[in-house]
């Protein structure tokens, strides 16, 4: 049960400052049992090699803020904050915001993002002990609230937070925000072409050919976990993961240090999709290993294959999920392209506070629309799923 005792917050610069047991008794305490967590992403260590690598910290527009709830000196909640110079790598865009609200003569940067940086999946940002739920999302709010009115920053932004999570931060008086994603739902498949049986004959067929077409690019695909990870893996894969950064979003997020922390930390939360040809790596797909969930994070090659992009990030990962018994995998942010190789759209939540009333009644006004709009399109998109409809059945 909830305690009533006083709850204090305290305010990290960085994960350093808490042990890894502490801050994972909240952030992922089902991982307990020496399962895996919910997500990976939260975790000491993931956030912890963020920072150890230099791809947030100093320089980066993201400076650790993290907060943490104690009661008795007993860490009961914490959630990973960052003062943010800009509004890159959050995927939940509000740059938009940021030109409105400097146009009228404030200032929008700094602001706090309660999030993972560079991360668009969906998890929680409250992180609580289990027992201390609704006092530690209070408690973590009104800390977040107060270090943001206290440093007379813009705005509070906490990003794909869990639908849960959005519904009890608006009862709170936070800004509820919706946005889309596309996800792959495991119906009980017991293999691949189980998934492809639940397809209209065009998809199916479709499918099946982009798979022929990519694994005859004239080499080999393997899916790597743990220790079948090696060191030079991060060679290449960093080799792809520039190439699609330099065409995306000019430079990368990570830096080269982050796979090197990852190989020594984090191989046993990834999954990661090779390819190769005449002895060289030429394309591969990072994804992160969740509980239930695959999380789908990059991609990126040296050589241009037809289909092997849709093989290594969409079919691969659904491969793996099956064999692995996960029930989702999360193919990361925006991409009606997803939907034809069956993910299907859902909604992601955030929540905003906003500390000028004028501006935060706009925004308010703003959010009311898109949620409505997103939820048409959502309807709108699943009903052209490459799923079999039950007179599609009959007549076949």
């Amino acid at each position: 049960m909830d305690d009533d005792r006083t709850i204090a917050i305290e305010v990290l610069g960085g994960m350093d400052a808490i042990p890894e047991a502490e801050w994972d008794a909240c952030a992922c305490p089902e991982a307990a049992d020496g399962g895996a967590p919910n997500d990976p992403f939260t975790t000491h260590r993931f956030l912890h090699a963020l920072e150890a690598s230099g791809s947030v910290g100093s320089g980066t527009g993201w400076q650790p803020r993290h907060l943490v709830a104690r009661m008795g000196g007993e860490a009961v909640a914490v959630a990973p904050l960052y003062a943010k110079s800009h509004s890159m790598g959050e995927y939940i865009f509000d740059h938009s915001w940021a030109h409105a609200y400097e146009n009228a003569g404030g200032a929008y940067y700094p602001k706090l993002q309660q999030a993972v940086p560079f991360t668009p999946a969906t998890g929680r940002r409250f992180l609580t002990r289990p027992g201390f739920e609704a006092a530690g999302l209070s408690a973590l709010v009104q800390g977040a609230v107060q270090l943001a009115a206290e440093n007379e920053v813009s705005s509070l932004h906490v990003t794909f937070c869990t639908e849960a999570e959005a519904i009890a931060g608006e009862k709170i008086g936070l800004l509820r925000r919706a946005s889309q994603q596309f996800h792959w739902v495991n119906d009980g498949y017991a293999t691949f072409d189980d998934f492809l049986a639940a397809l209209n004959s065009r998809k199916r067929k479709t499918i099946r050919k982009e798979r022929r077409v990519a694994q005859a690019f004239g080499g080999e695909i393997a899916t790597l976990t743990g220790d079948d990870i090696r060191p030079h893996h991060w060679d290449a894969f960093w080799r792809f993961y520039t190439d699609t950064g330099a065409r995306k979003w000019g430079s990368p997020y990570l830096t080269r240090e982050f796979f090197d922390i990852a190989q020594d930390t984090l191989r046993g939360d990834m999954a990661l999709v090779m390819a190769s040809r005449d002895g060289r790596d030429v394309a591969g797909a990072l994804n992160f290993i969740g509980r239930e969930t695959l999380y789908g994070r990059y991609w990126g090659c040296v050589e241009d294959h037809p289909c092997l992009h849709f093989e290594a990030c969409y079919y691969r990962a659904i491969d793996y999920a099956i064999a692995q018994g996960l029930g989702r995998v999360e193919a990361g942010a925006q991409g009606t392209h997803k939907l034809a190789r069956g993910y299907m759209p859902v909604t992601t939540h955030s929540l905003h506070w906003i500390r000028d009333a004028g501006f935060r009644d706009a925004v308010a006004r703003y959010l009311e629309a898109e949620r409505a709009a997103v939820e048409d399109e959502n309807t709108d998109l699943a009903a052209f799923g490459p799923f079999r409809k039950v007179q599609v059945e009959e007549d076949e």
